[in-house]
C-alpha cells in the first residue's frame, strides 16, 4: 500500500524567527518519496512557511484520513499562546502576542491523528523553543497522541540575534538521500549521533516507539475501512460502557470513547448523530467545569459544527442548529463568526419546509 509523508516547515518572518526552517526543504525534496515513507510508493504534500492555521490543518487532515503510512516531518519552532500557555507551532505570521490566532496549536496533531490505526503514524520532529516554551516542556512533555511513533529533538532558544539550523532533520535528510531508509529508531540515533557536538547534551530528544496491534484502537479502524461500521460502533460502545463504570461519565476515559463513536458515526455517514453526539460531549465537559476556551471543549464543538453542515434533513438540522447556537454562544472559538454563521443557517432552514 502507498504510503503518505507531509513535509511542514514553518517558522516567524521578521524578528521572532528563531531557526531558518524552510532551509531544510530543499535536501528533503531531494530524498525519493518512497524513501521518505519507507514504502515502495508514496504521495508527498510540501508545506513551506504557511500563513493559516486552518490550511495546516485542511492539509493535515487529508493526510491522516490517507489509508496506508503516515510519516510527517515537521520542521519549526513553539510557542506559547499567552491566554492557554499551550505550545503551538509558529506560523509565518505568528508573534508573541498572536499565536493563539495565527500559529498551529500542537494539540491539534494529536486530535487530527488519533483514530489512525497503531503503528501506522511516525512523527520526526525537528523544533526550537523560545525561552516560555523551553521551560514549560521541561516538566511537561509534548504530546503528539497515543498510538504514534515520534523521534526527534527540541532544542532551547539561540543566542540573541541568531537564528538557528535545522540541524536534526538535515541530518535525517542527509541519511535519506542515499537511497537507503533504516528503520526510524536508528535513523533517529544515526542522526542525533551527526548533530552530537553542537547540541552538546542540552537538546530534549524525543523517542517514542509506537505501539503493538493488541490496541482496541487498531481493531475498531480495521472495522472501519472493511466497512463494518456497527461492528466498530459496538465495539466501542462496549469501551465506552466499561470506562463509564470504572470511571464515571464524565471521566477522561469515558469521554474518549464518546469521541470515538462520535467519529465512527461520520465515518458512518450519520452526520446527525456525530453532531448530536458531539454537543453532548461539549456539554459534559462544560458542566465538569472545563474552560469554555479549553482545547477539548472547543474541538467538541468545531466538530459539532462541521458535521451539523453536513445534516441534509431540515428537522433534524433545526433541531441541531439550536442546540449548536446555544452552545457557540458560550464556545465561540477560534475561528472569527462562527455563532453568526449558524445563526444564519438557522433563519435560512426556518424558511425551509
Amino acid at each position: 500500500m502507498p504510503g503518505t509523508v507531509l513535509l511542514l516547515a514553518a517558522s516567524p518572518v521578521g524578528r521572532g524567527r528563531l531557526v531558518d526552517a524552510a532551509s531544510v526543504l530543499p535536501v528533503l525534496a531531494a530524498v525519493p518519496p518512497a524513501v521518505l515513507a519507507g514504502t515502495d510508493t508514496a504521495n508527498v504534500v510540501e508545506l513551506a512557511d504557511p500563513l493559516e492555521p486552518q490550511a495546516v490543518l485542511t492539509r493535515l487532515r487529508a493526510a491522516a484520513a490517507a489509508p496506508g503510512p503516515l510519516t510527517v516531518y515537521v520542521t519549526g519552532q513553539l510557542q506559547l499562546d499567552r491566554r492557554q500557555r499551550l505550545p503551538h507551532l509558529a506560523l509565518a505570521r505568528t508573534t508573541p502576542s498572536t499565536a493563539r490566532y495565527t500559529a498551529f496549536p500542537w494539540h491539534w496533531f494529536r486530535e487530527e491523528l488519533r483514530l489512525r490505526p497503531a503503528g501506522a503514524t511516525t512523527l520526526l520532529l525537528d523544533l526550537h523553543a523560545d525561552a516560555e516554551t523551553w521551560e514549560l516542556l521541561r516538566s511537561t512533555p509534548l504530546d503528539s497522541g497515543r498510538g504514534n511513533a515520534v523521534h526527534g529533538r527540541i532544542a532551547p532558544p539561540p543566542s540573541r540575534r541568531t537564528v538557528a539550523a535545522p540541524s536534526y532533520m538535515k541530518a535525517v535528510a542527509t541519511i535519506l538521500r542515499s537511497g537507503f531508509r533504516p528503520p526510524t529508531e536508528q535513523l533517529h540515533q544515526q542522526a542525533l549521533a551527526r548533530i552530537a557536538p553542537e547540541s552538546a547534551g542540552a537538546d530534549l530528544v524525543l523517542s517514542t516507539p509506537g505501539p503493538t496491534g493488541g490496541d482496541p484502537h487498531a481493531v475498531i479502524t480495521a472495522a472501519v475501512q472493511a466497512g463494518r461500521h456497527s461492528d466498530a460502533d459496538a465495539l466501542a460502545a462496549r469501551h465506552e460502557q466499561a470506562a463509564v463504570a470504572a470511571h464515571g461519565p464524565a471521566s477522561e476515559e469515558a469521554l474518549h470513547w464518546a469521541e470515538v463513536r462520535a467519529d465512527l458515526a461520520m465515518f458512518a455517514g450519520d452526520a446527525a448523530r456525530s453532531c448530536r453526539t458531539w454537543l453532548m460531549i461539549a456539554t459534559a465537559r462544560l458542566n465538569a467545569g472545563q474552560a469554555p476556551d479549553a482545547p477539548a471543549v472547543e474541538a467538541a464543538v468545531d466538530r459539532a459544527h462541521h458535521q451539523w453542515g453536513q445534516v441534509r434533513d431540515t428537522t433534524r438540522a433545526r433541531e441541531l442548529g439550536a442546540a449548536l447556537a446555544e452552545l457557540r454562544g458560550r464556545v465561540p472559538g477560534r475561528r472569527e463568526g462562527a455563532l453568526d454563521h449558524v445563526q444564519r443557517q438557522l433563519r435560512q432552514l426556518q424558511t425551509q419546509p
